[in-house]
């Protein structure tokens, strides 16, 4: 296992939109021999843009998984999506990858999402190379780029490459650590030519090698001192200093290419191979053990016992639900009883596969440093922890950020009803950030996404994918309450009825907390209230905070504790206790100063500098807040936060207001009060 998990590389490619990260998936593909044939993105036939809807749009939708071999190195990949609205497919992609390549557009350079992704992968101390693409595009500017990774981003970033350009096309690269021209030939660029540099470039690579050379000195004694002594750097000196401190994050080597034309994939894996960390190379995954000592930190050595993690699952019309599980210890095969940590409960392994994008190879086994899909679990969800049923450690599980828009769904016909609950209940377990709540009051089902393309995708996969005829509404703001004021709240159920009555009185304490969903706590001594009936308070709050007092939004930032009560010994049932926490729920909500919360989003704007006081204009009639603005190449960048009431079909207006000529990104930030003057607007009072 020691050999084979030092040649395992665990890799995604993450981006802004449109920086090509699935075309460069395809070459990497086609390259190592994994597909006979290029597919392209904008035919349709990229190999990882599998889905109906992907194929559609020209986008990555969802994280897909796929492997191929170079060198010798067996090389995992995750195709990662780039807009914002599937944001939560590049985190928990971050979460089980070891390395990661940040690709960007020579021409666009640092785009908003590029820092969105380098600030995931900052979260989860995943090592990177970046990888300059589409260096034929009019107007590429490789070191352009490099400086703004340095600025933007604060990233030791440095040229270990320097484009080649002949009559402003871009031909071919040079490589500073050896010293040498690369040309990919061919009709598809799968011969790589080795020539000397052109006499017109040397200065210019001389140039970049001796900065390259410098600030692996200041990383490195031993490179220094031979360089000094003039002894001679060899090859492996580079690599050697080079992967040492991209494990350490010190250090960001930056390659150049451009995947659409075939150029500069082959040194690009190369520099996977030397530069990336294998699983043996990391330090160990921090987990958590429960015993009778309470909880304390354990280290996975990826020697030790069986211990996954299910960072994805997805249901395929075939085999059922694909469990996607990064394994960081030990080895299971196709018939293995695990545990599931997080729910106590035993899980049969029926099947291990391989995953190509959809399509699959089973296999006997699966060991540390893999990652595999994991066929017949019942009770697995994203983010549970699958241990050895003898040796349990818990690791901690992905957390995902609250939807931001909301619409309603309903069924046709009657017929239709059940159909389109358990597809609604599907597709919320492969998508955390998916939430389906019903509404009692409309008899709706009420569906919450990350924006509008993620609920259109989602309801275009039920209407296609699950045949389900459905009535859909317009997309709405996803609105949530919360509370201001601590208050006791006490919540009483009784019922007589001459036999068998019902006796439930339970009190809360109700006090706001920072961000967070709502938290409940049990702080019931000696027998108060019998233990058997304290989960069910707990289901009673957790219903009732589906719904708030103000316009029956869900509730959230709360901390809910058990305080007191009292039970009948005859009467007291698991649903009397569960109604009288929702009655004390919803009574200390009234009392607590409800207030109504609306999302806040992370606008950031490009624009010609002719048309920005149009921009600054309407964001400030739009009660947004300007943060930055600043100049980037020929054009003005304006940072905002502002509510997403406020910016809903955005599109238009800006489109409008420049003549099609400025673009934005716009992400989560947070939730925030509604003004009150707003209020009346949103509730209709």
């Amino acid at each position: 296992m020691e050999e084979d998990i030092k040649f395992t590389r665990n890799i995604g490619f993450v981006a802004h939109i449109d920086a090509g990260k699935t075309t460069t998936t395809e070459r990497v593909l086609f390259y190592s021999g994994k597909v006979y044939k290029i597919g392209e993105v904008d035919d349709g036939t990229a190999t990882t843009d599998w889905m109906k809807q992907e194929r559609e749009r020209g986008i990555t939708i969802t994280s897909a998984a796929t492997y191929c071999k170079w060198q010798d190195c067996n090389i995992n990949i995750i195709d990662t999506p780039g807009h914002i609205d599937f944001t939560v497919e590049v985190e928990r992609a971050l979460k089980v990858l070891d390395g990661t390549i940040v690709i960007f557009c020579a021409v666009g350079g640092v785009e908003p999402q590029s820092e969105t992704v380098w600030r995931q992968a900052d979260k989860y101390n995943v090592a990177r190379i970046a990888f300059v693409n589409k260096m034929d595009r009019v107007g590429a500017d490789f070191m352009g780029v490099i400086e703004e990774i340095r600025d933007k981003l604060g990233a030791n970033a440095v040229a270990v490459q320097m484009p080649i350009f002949e009559d402003d096309s871009f031909t071919g690269l040079v490589d500073l650590i050896k010293g040498k021209a690369f040309y990919f030939t061919g009709k598809t660029g799968k011969t790589v030519k080795c020539e000397d540099i052109p006499a017109g470039l040397r200065k210019d690579a001389l140039f970049l090698r001796d900065r390259l050379i410098e600030k692996l000195a200041e990383l490195d004694d031993e490179f220094m001192n031979k360089f000094i002594k003039g002894s001679g750097l060899n090859e492996n000196d580079f690599i050697r200093v080079i992967r040492e401190n991209v494990l350490s994050n010190n250090f960001y080597p930056v390659l150049c290419g451009s995947a659409l034309k075939n150029k500069g994939i082959q040194p690009l894996l190369d520099a996977v191979c030397d530069f990336l960390p294998s699983p043996k190379d990391l330090e160990l995954t921090k987990g958590f053990v429960v015993d009778k000592k309470g909880t304390h930190e354990k280290l996975i050595d990826y020697k030790g016992y069986f211990c996954g993690l299910c960072f994805k699952i997805f249901t395929d019309s075939f085999v059922g639900k694909l469990f996607y599980t990064r394994i960081y210890s030990g080895t299971i095969n196709a018939s293995s009883t695990i545990i599931n940590v997080a729910k106590g409960t035993k899980e049969k392994i029926t099947k291990i596969v391989r995953m190509h994008a959809n399509k699959q190879e089973t296999v006997k086994e699966a060991k540390a440093g893999d990652i595999v899909c994991l066929v017949g679990l019942k009770n697995t969800s994203t983010g549970d922890t699958l241990c050895d049923p003898n040796h349990s450690i818990l690791i901690e599980e992905i957390k995902f950020p609250e939807p931001v828009v909301s619409m309603a769904i309903e069924p046709k016909t009657k017929a239709d009803q059940d159909k389109l609950f358990i597809a609604l209940n599907k597709l919320s377990e492969e998508d955390p950030s998916f939430k389906v709540v019903y509404n009692s009051d409309t008899g709706q089902n009420i569906i919450s996404g990350m924006g509008q393309l993620h609920l259109e995708v989602l309801v275009d996969r039920l209407l296609s994918d699950f045949r389900i005829i459905a009535r859909v509404g317009k997309p709405q703001v996803a609105y949530k309450e919360t509370i201001t004021k601590r208050v006791e709240s006490p919540g009483r159920f009784i019922q007589q009825s001459g036999g068998h009555g019902q006796y439930g009185h339970v009190v809360l304490l109700m006090e706001p907390q920072a961000k967070g969903g709502v938290c409940f706590e049990n702080k019931i001594k000696g027998g108060v209230i019998p233990r058997e009936f304290i989960s069910s308070v707990k289901e009673g709050v957790f219903d009732a905070a589906n719904s708030g007092v103000l316009g029956g939004y869900p509730v959230i930032d709360i901390k809910v504790t058990l305080i007191d009560g009292s039970y009948h010994e005859v009467d007291s049932s698991e649903m009397s206790f569960k109604i009288a926490a929702e009655i004390a729920f919803k009574d200390g909500l009234s009392k607590a100063g409800p207030v109504l919360l609306e999302p806040i989003m992370d606008l950031e704007v490009s624009t010609p500098i002719g048309y920005l006081s149009q921009v600054i204009a309407d964001l400030n009639s739009k009660r947004a807040k300007i943060v930055l603005i600043s100049d980037r190449k020929n054009v003005k960048e304006v940072k905002a936060e502002v509510s997403l009431r406020e910016v809903f079909n955005y599109a238009d207006v800006l489109r409008n207001l420049t003549q099609g000529r400025a673009s934005y990104t716009m992400e989560p930030f947070c939730y925030g009060k509604v003004p009150g003057e707003i209020i009346a607007r949103i509730l209709g009072i």
